[in-house]
């Protein structure tokens, strides 16, 4: 098992590196590799559902939330719930119905659980390529938002079908019923989990202590989610989103750094071994196919397919396409606007804010190839009892299976490895002068700040050395910070303008930080820095190099 696992993480290094160099998402070429490996003779690894929902998903999904911004959803609040609670349900529905019209002995009710399983995308793989061509931040965090929330709702749908093929019966309202409730219950037990972590600031200061009780947090909101019979991957995502929110506030500085380095960490383990292990799933779902005719398996995976395929674009065309007046139903703000009103109010710019946000049709594009399935589907699948209640074997569970399997590969690497050039095709790019403007505006504000509480400060005793320099060292800063700005208000490209002066600035002080290396070594080397000295002073330099932008990023 030890050597398995090292040749995973060796498979999962390696193909880092060639996605970075090709542009090929990793999380469409490692599934590829899984399927090699399956189809070698030799020891596999089969999928534990119980396994990938508490122990894969809970710290995939609460490392996302933190990621996520709590304020960007809430504005885009209403095309995320369309998409990740209305788009799922609709699915689920539109695949149970098609399973029980045209697939020979299929249930309706084993229709939904497939439609539920395949219903939620796996935003992982559309993020990693959005984020490296530079998707709008718009379409990142719709994308993002609809990730974190739509697994509640499948799950949810999944329970509520599989009780009725298990039990052979279904009550609407109670299945409503039970919906609710796990959805409500889940916003509760996790902003109840957000404010136990808020609870602990005091005790937090430590970076070890803060980043144990990081980790720690997702899997005590779900399983408290679970052993409340509420949807525990709701109460991952809202824990996250809110200590995320209040992150600021919440921990050090070096403590957040640390927690940053460690989820990066376990997102690219976890990321690469759940995309391995998809691979390695096909000898497990095409056993159980013998006892089914090829006409019946082509239906049941055009009908999975189609759905997944055309139901997204078409629901964001529709949803796109509404009225006003039903657009404000739903959360969208009116164009009417108050005669009375005075010009330029709070409330008319959320107005024109939220007006402006529907989507255009290069993004209605985009996120309709966004759809990537994933590990989520595979899992849900794979929970499927083998028996119902009477002792039968659960109705064309295999053929459910093989289902999803086909579902999640197509969208995986089919959608995975074209959604970059579409979207290069379509120019969809974030404005990278518009981000510098807002980064640049935000620093000077804040040693705008800094400077203003100087002149606090400057009254103690004996600190007028002090107050001197730091404003010497403030004021420099500013200077630099407003001269960027002049540069990109003169820009007319959405794309970052060079400085000649800026760049040679940037090269400047690499050249001195290297410097500063290079002696601080040649003293380790020669015996006049202890080891322990020369990382204390090597973590200055890594911090100082860290405020430095990695390329002409503003």
């Amino acid at each position: 098992m030890l050597l398995f696992v090292l040749a995973a993480v060796a498979v999962i290094v390696v193909v880092r590196w060639v996605a970075a160099r090709t542009g090929l998402p990793a999380a469409a070429l490692l599934p590829l590799i899984g399927i090699a490996y399956a189809l070698l003779p030799g020891p596999n690894i089969s999928l534990d559902p119980d396994l990938v929902l508490m122990v894969v998903l809970p710290p995939l999904l609460y490392s996302a939330a933190l990621d996520s911004s709590l304020l960007d959803i809430r504005r885009n609040l209403r095309i995320v719930v369309s998409l990740s609670v209305l788009l799922v349900l609709l699915t689920g529905v539109l695949v149970g119905i098609g399973f029980h019209l045209f697939v020979a002995g299929a249930t309706l009710a084993a229709g939904i659980a497939v439609g539920a399983a395949i219903a939620p995308p796996d935003p992982v793989a559309a993020l990693a390529v959005g984020r490296r061509v530079n998707l709008p931040p718009k379409l990142v965090t719709i994308i993002q938002g609809e990730g974190l929330l739509n697994d509640a709702t499948a799950l949810t749908m999944l329970s509520v079908a599989v009780a009725a093929a298990v039990g052979g019966t279904f009550s609407f309202p109670s299945a409503v019923a039970q919906f609710v409730l796990a959805a409500v219950g889940g916003v509760a037990v996790g902003a109840a989990v957000a404010w136990l972590v808020r609870l602990a600031r005091p005790f937090t200061a430590d970076p070890l202590l803060s980043n144990a009780i990081s980790l720690a947090t997702p899997f005590v909101a779900y399983l408290l989610g679970e052993e409340l019979h509420v949807s525990g991957v709701l109460a991952v995502v809202i824990a996250g989103l809110i200590v995320g929110h209040h992150t600021p506030q919440l921990t050090s500085g070096a403590a957040r750094l640390q927690t940053n380095a460690v989820w990066r960490l376990v997102d690219f383990l976890l990321e690469g071994f759940v995309f391995l292990l998809i691979g390695q799933q096909l000898p497990e779902v095409v056993k159980g196919l013998r006892q089914y005719d090829t006409s019946t398996i082509v239906i049941a995976v055009a009908i999975s397919v189609g759905v997944v395929l055309l139901l997204r674009p078409a629901w964001l065309v529709m949803t796109q396409s509404l009225p006003r007046s039903l657009h404000t139903r739903l959360g969208g703000i009116s164009e009417q606007e108050d005669p009375d009103e005075p010009v330029g109010t709070a409330r008319q710019i959320e107005r024109a804010d939220r007006n402006a946000r529907r989507l255009t049709s290069r993004e209605v594009v985009a996120l309709s190839w966004s759809g990537t399935r994933g590990v989520i589907s595979l899992a849900a699948i794979f929970t499927l009892p083998l028996t119902t209640r009477s002792g039968a074997p659960f109705p064309d569970r295999d053929l459910l299976l093989f289902c999803t399997f086909v579902v999640v590969l197509v969208t995986l690497v089919g959608q995975g490895v074209t959604f970059a050039p579409l979207v290069r095709m379509l120019g969809l790019r974030a404005n990278e002068t518009d981000q510098a403007r807002v980064r640049n505006e935000a620093r000077s504000a804040a040693v705008e700040a800094a400077l203003a509480r100087l002149d606090d400060v400057a009254v103690e005793p004996g600190s007028a050395v002090a107050v001197n320099t730091t404003r010497t060292q403030l004021l420099a800063r500013l200077a630099r910070y407003r001269g960027r700005l002049d540069l990109l208000e003169q820009s007319d490209s959405s794309e970052m303008p060079t400085s000649p002066e800026y760049e040679t600035a940037l090269r400047v002080r690499r050249t001195v930080i290297d410097a500063q290396r290079e002696e601080l070594v040649r003293w380790r080397d020669s015996g006049r820095l202890p080891d322990e000295e020369l990382r204390v002073l090597e973590r200055e330099l890594d911090h100082e190099e860290l405020l430095l932008p990695r390329r002409n990023s503003g």
